[in-house]
């Protein structure tokens, strides 16, 4: 049997990124063999992901990969942000990019490909960690725009320039239109906003004539449609020009647009993960 050394300990413990005690544990039951070690902690760290499966992973990163005519969007989720910001983390998003762009997969052929890759992350990093959803775009021109790590968007445009469908991308990014047309806003969306105006404005328009009303009804309407519809949204790098016409004067017309932003209607747990990691530490303190 090998010794035992602190500096053996140090090692496994830098490749695997488990615990120094577990790592000691490990090397004494595979008698000094860091190998063996590694796979029996592979092993066993399978049973430990298995277990986080259940943990509210609601952080992640969002990652882009296009070629000027097609685009695909993906989001992974971690449970803390520190987590998305480290390279296994990284590597782990962008090698599931790739798979899906190069062989055209949709979600649900992506995930049983990249498992196994996934337990061995979850099982490193002691976090939950899955992949949420993921968008294939393609068209004649295609536009992306990444917000850090949180925010992905796609723009698809029919004439005109990667540059342009960029530019348009990036203004999407920044104000999160709902449509991308007035015409696509739904009368149930239109008959709920007049509501809250009524409601909201309930002492300002009272005693009022019907066709007053009306007409300031028509006014706010008017204004809903143009902040939820891309189209009609003022550019953000020249607010005097609406997105749609700078779109028009590009030769181009809007197709699509696809906007991701990481955690998107997950709900995020009470439970405070550092108050759950202090009271892990704590416990192996004790043993």
């Amino acid at each position: 049997m090998a010794e035992i050394t602190a500096a053996l300990v140090k090692e496994l413990r830098e490749r695997t990124g488990e615990g120094m005690m577990d790592c000691k544990k490990a090397l004494t039951k595979a008698g000094g063999d860091i190998e063996k070690a590694i796979d029996d902690m592979r092993a066993s760290g399978a049973i430990k992901a298995a277990k986080k499966a259940g943990n509210v992973a609601a952080e992640g990163a969002i990652g882009i990969k296009d070629d000027g005519k097609a685009a695909v969007l993906i989001e992974v989720n971690s449970q803390t942000d520190f987590l998305a910001l480290q390279d296994d983390f990284k590597n782990f998003v962008a090698a599931s990019l790739d798979k899906a762009f190069a062989e055209n997969l949709t979600v649900e052929a992506l995930i049983p490909v990249m498992e196994e890759a996934r337990t061995a992350l979850v099982a490193k990093v002691g976090e939950n960690v899955n992949i949420r959803r993921l968008v294939r775009v393609e068209g004649d021109v295609i536009g992306t725009y990444l917000h850090g790590n949180k925010i992905g968007v796609a723009v698809v445009l029919k004439g005109g320039t990667v540059e342009l469908a960029k530019d348009i991308a990036m203004h999407v990014a920044a104000s999160n239109p709902e449509f991308l047309l007035p015409s696509e806003v739904s009368a149930e969306a239109i008959e709920r906003e007049k509501g809250v105006f009524l409601s909201l404005n309930e002492e300002k328009i009272k005693g009022k004539p019907d066709n007053i009303v009306e007409n300031m009804v028509a006014g706010r309407i008017k204004k809903f449609l143009a902040e939820a519809s891309l189209v009609e949204q003022a550019f953000v790098k020249n607010p005097e020009l609406t997105v749609g016409a700078l779109a028009k004067q590009g030769g181009a017309e809007i197709v699509s647009f696809t906007y991701f932003k990481v955690g998107e209607g997950i709900e995020k747990p009470v439970d405070n993960f550092a108050d759950e990691v202090a009271a892990q530490v704590a416990a192996a303190q004790k043993q």
